[in-house]
């Protein structure tokens, strides 16, 4: 590596490495496997050599950590060890009053197709058509699976009624 090119993966990489180590480790739920993708990406970077320079290096960096963790995605579903839950979440039971439930954790229970759509699109920004690109899916599926992620958070976040009393049923 030449040093000027060295200092600049370095500068890219305080600039840019904790967003895309959260990006990483969103997707994947594994902070080792996170630290993994991230360092993938920024050996990509070097390997296109000293005369590389995208208009959008950040950009580009994030593109392929996304990539990264699709493939190790795909790699542990093949393997079938993939953490998943795939049970939906209207079926749990709500969070008992003034227990505050986490928005994360109940993205982390989501439908792994959900969680990704939900993940690419309303956290980093990217628009249907290059979620369907990215996990090869068509731009209507990714709207659905948005759609059943948006009701499932929903669903899981909002806290249940109020029962009424004894003394407002008439007991």
């Amino acid at each position: 590596m030449t040093e000027p090119q060295g200092a600049a993966i370095e500068d890219l990489y305080r600039r840019l490495g904790k967003g895309l180590y959260g990006t990483a480790l969103r997707m994947l739920r594994r902070p080792h496997d996170a630290e993994d993708a991230v360092h993938d990406a920024f050996v990509a970077f070097h390997r296109q050599g000293p005369g590389f320079a995208p208009a959008n290096p950040g950009g580009w960096l994030h593109r392929v950590v996304v990539n990264a963790c699709l493939d190790r995605l795909r790699l542990r579903s093949r393997w079938q060890e993939s953490e998943a839950d795939e049970t939906t979440l209207g079926g749990t039971r709500p969070a008992p009053v003034g227990q505050r439930i986490d928005l994360e954790r109940a993205v982390e229970k989501l439908p792994e197709g959900a969680r990704m759509v939900f993940l690419l699109h309303d956290v980093e920004g990217l628009q249907h058509d290059e979620v369907g690109e990215l996990l090869g899916i068509s731009v209507g599926t990714s709207k659905s699976q948005l759609f059943r992620a948006r009701e499932l958070l929903r669903a899981a976040l909002t806290p249940p009624a109020p029962r009424p009393s004894a003394s407002e049923v008439g007991a």
